[in-house]
């Protein structure tokens, strides 16, 4: 069977302090972003910040630069998108985040602002949104609760499936994959938004499938060696049968991810990108994490060979 990665025996367990830091570091970032968010500090996307949003286009050509000047003159932190839309070009979209009681009739000031500078270019609106503050709450408290609600899952999940650490083991390396996103969205100052928590959520599943393959075969070899004290070189040559599928399985996926980061306009453009560093996270600790965690409860309590 043609393979794209040969055998190998690379002591992947022999760096798991080095990886540790590095977690830490991606963890401590997440952490920070993840008490932004429930401190209201974050940079929120209006679905959960409460804004409006108009989505249409313009019969005629603009420039991007001229529309936004128009815009910001009355709302500074407005975000305007350009849509690649085959069938309608000049397709944009308009977001004012923060609509608070006074500023309710947004979308009429937006109307009025579009008329007035572009009145000789008709502006066609698609479509509408009004989320206030309210609805903004009620959807971040319901993405908390998915999270929570997922993670529950996962545990129980592996724990029926192989045993309590290694359940505990993947939930950690779990919430180090999502808190790492959020970390680096927080530095590159991206927008929370619904579609990106949809990202951390399928970027979770990702991962424990992929820790999931992992223990499989950690399980299959233990079955095999039942002599005391090989239980690290049990884990990495495990984690050295599987790096191909590993790598490939990553590979494909990133390419399916990237495809939609580069193709898939601006509104697909944070969940693609969210999606393509979680694979990159996930793949690292599915390696550097999941089993590491294993191997260390292992050495402090052993129990694979009483």
């Amino acid at each position: 069977m043609f393979r794209i990665i040969k055998e190998t025996n690379i002591n992947f367990i022999g760096h798991r302090r080095k990886a540790f830091l590095l977690s830490a570091v991606l963890m401590i970032l997440g952490l920070t972003a993840f008490t932004m968010i429930l401190l209201n500090k974050a940079n929120m996307g209006i679905d959960f910040a409460g804004g409006t949003m108009i989505q249409g286009n313009f019969e005629n050509s603009i420039n991007i630069a001229d529309l936004r000047n128009a815009v910001t003159s009355d709302f500074p932190e407005a975000s305007i998108q350009e849509l690649e839309r085959h069938n309608v070009p000049n397709s944009y979209i308009i977001r004012v985040k923060e609509v608070t009681a006074g500023e309710i009739k947004a979308v009429e000031r937006l109307k009025e602002i579009i008329s007035t500078r572009f009145g000789d270019n008709t502006f066609t609106r698609d479509s509408e949104h009004v989320i206030g503050p309210a609805v903004g709450e009620s959807l971040k408290a319901s993405a908390r609760w998915a999270v929570l609600i997922s993670v529950l899952g996962l545990i129980i999940y592996i724990w029926l499936r192989f045993d309590f650490r290694s359940g505990i083991a993947a939930t950690v390396a779990t919430f180090h994959d999502v808190l790492a996103v959020l970390g680096i969205f927080m530095i590159l100052d991206k927008e929370i938004t619904l579609l990106v928590v949809t990202a951390l959520l399928t970027l979770a599943g990702y991962s424990l499938t992929d820790t999931v393959v992992v223990y499989d075969r950690i399980r299959e070899n233990l079955k095999k060696t039942r002599q005391k004290g090989q239980f690290v070189e049990t884990v990495n040559s495990s984690i050295n049968e599987v790096l191909s599928r590993t790598v490939m399985t990553s590979l494909t996926s990133l390419l399916v991810a990237g495809t939609l980061f580069f193709f898939g306009g601006e509104v697909l453009r944070d969940f693609s990108l969210a999606l393509m560093l979680g694979i990159i996270v996930g793949t690292y600790s599915s390696i550097f994490v999941a089993s590491p965690i294993v191997v260390e409860w292992e050495a402090k309590s052993p129990k694979r060979f009483k």
